[in-house]
C-alpha cells in the first residue's frame, strides 16, 4: 500500500468526544438534575443495613466526600423504610429507596421524606398497589425510578416463552426484548396515572443485552436513563465489564446516570464512574492521573508513587491533568499536555508543568513535592 492509498483511506476526525447526548425530559432527585441536558449523574448503593442509621450515615459521607451525587438506600422492611427519616436529617446528598415486593414499605420511605422510590416491575405486578405508590410520589412532588432487572423480570405466559433448543444469539434477542417490554409496561403505567416524573433503567450482567436494551427503549421514550451492568463482580473485572457497557452507551450519547455494581468497598464504585466519564470525554470532575506503565529505565517506585498519588487525588476537586512518569527520558515530553508532573532518575526527579521542567527534587521529597505543587495550580 502506497502513502496515497493510506492518506485517501484516513478517516479525519473534526473533534474528539461522544456524539450529542440524547435530549431526556429532566426529573429533580432532590436539588440534583437527572437528565435536560445536565451533567451525567453518579451514583452508588450503601452496603449497609438501612435499620442501622449510624453505620449508613457514615458509608453515606465517605461516599460524597469521593463525589457521589445520588445514594440508594435498601427498603427491604417497614424497620428499614422507617430509619430514611433520621438518616436524612444527618445527610445532605438525596436518597433513593430501594423497593421490592412490598409497596407498604415505598409508602413510609415517602412518607419519612425520602427522594425518590425505586421500584422493580419484576416484583410487584399488583397494579393496584402500584397506582398507591405513584399516588403518594406524586403527591410529595418525588421521581420514581423504574428498575428493570435481567434476573428479576415480569413472568411470561405460554406464548411468549423462548422456543425450546434456541441459540444464544435468540436467547440474547429474547432477553432484551423481555426487558424493553417490562420497562414500556411499567411506563405506560405510570403515565396513565399523569405521573411523568420517570427515570428508568435496564440492567444486564450480559452486556451486550444491557447495550441493546438501553439504545432501544431510549428510542421509545423521553425519559432519563439510569446506566449500569448489574452483578458485575469484584472491582477489577466489574469495572471493566461496567466501562464497556456504560461507556459504549455514553460514547452514543445515551445515558443520564450511572452506577458501576461492584462487589466492594462502594467508594470504588464512584472512582470507576468518574474514570469513564473523563475515558468518554463526558464529562471531567477532578483530577486525572496520567501514568505510565513503568519499564527497566524507572529508577524510582513508579508504581507506589503513583498509587500513592491516585489516592491523594480521589478528595481533590481540581479539575487538572497530573502525570507520573518513570524517568526522564521520555517523561516530560509524553506528558507534556499535563498541568504537572513528576519523572524519576537516580535518586533525584524532576517535576514539570506542560513538559518544562522548573525544580528538581531529591528522591525523598518527590510526593510531598508533586503533592505542595498540585495544590498550587
Amino acid at each position: 500500500m502506497t502513502l496515497e492509498h493510506v492518506q485517501k483511506s484516513t478517516v479525519v476526525i473534526d473533534a474528539v468526544g461522544p456524539r450529542p447526548r440524547r435530549e431526556s425530559r429532566p426529573v429533580f432527585v432532590g436539588k440534583v438534575k437527572v437528565g435536560g441536558g445536565a451533567p451525567v449523574v453518579v451514583q452508588s448503593m450503601c452496603t449497609t443495613p438501612t435499620w442501622d442509621v449510624e453505620a449508613t450515615v457514615k458509608q453515606i459521607h465517605e461516599l460524597e466526600e469521593v463525589g457521589c451525587e445520588i445514594v440508594r438506600v435498601s427498603c427491604l422492611d417497614d424497620k428499614q423504610a422507617r430509619a430514611i427519616g433520621e438518616i436524612k436529617k444527618q445527610v445532605a446528598i438525596p436518597l433513593v429507596a430501594d423497593i421490592h415486593f412490598d409497596h407498604r414499605n415505598a409508602l413510609i420511605a415517602i412518607d419519612q421524606g425520602v427522594d425518590c422510590c425505586r421500584l422493580n416491575p419484576g416484583n410487584i405486578r399488583d397494579t393496584k398497589k402500584i397506582r398507591a405508590v405513584v399516588a403518594a410520589a406524586k403527591a410529595a412532588r418525588i421521581p420514581i425510578r423504574i428498575g428493570v432487572n435481567e434476573g428479576s423480570l415480569p413472568p411470561l405466559s405460554g406464548a411468549d416463552e423462548l422456543p425450546e433448543g434456541a441459540d444464544a444469539k435468540l436467547a440474547g434477542e429474547f432477553l432484551v426484548n423481555r426487558m424493553v417490554k417490562a420497562g414500556m409496561e411499567e411506563i405506560q403505567l405510570l403515565e396513565q396515572e399523569g405521573f411523568y416524573d420517570i427515570k428508568i433503567s435496564l440492567k444486564a450482567f450480559d452486556v451486550y443485552a444491557m447495550i441493546e436494551a438501553n439504545r432501544r427503549i431510549a428510542k421509545l421514550m423521553p425519559y432519563p436513563l439510569h446506566l449500569g451492568v448489574t452483578e458485575a463482580g469484584t472491582p477489577k473485572p466489574g469495572s471493566i465489564r461496567s466501562a464497556v457497557g456504560i461507556g459504549a452507551l455514553l460514547m452514543e450519547g445515551i445515558g443520564d446516570t450511572i452506577r458501576c455494581s461492584l462487589s466492594g468497598d462502594p467508594v470504588e464504585e464512584i472512582d470507576t464512574c468518574f474514570e469513564i466519564l473523563r475515558a468518554t470525554n463526558v464529562r471531567q470532575k477532578g483530577p486525572t492521573l496520567v501514568a505510565c506503565p513503568s519499564c527497566g529505565r524507572a529508577q524510582i517506585d513508579l508504581i507506589g508513587l503513583a498509587t500513592k498519588v491516585q489516592e491523594r487525588l480521589r478528595t481533590m476537586d481540581k479539575q487538572v491533568k497530573i502525570a507520573v512518569m518513570g524517568c526522564v527520558v521520555n517523561g516530560p515530553g509524553e506528558a507534556k499536555d499535563a498541568d504537572l508532573g513528576i519523572a524519576g532518575g537516580k535518586g533525584r526527579a524532576v517535576i514539570f508543568r506542560h513538559g518544562e521542567i522548573f525544580r528538581t527534587v531529591d528522591e525523598s521529597e518527590m510526593f510531598d513535592v508533586l503533592m505542595e505543587e498540585a495544590e498550587k495550580l
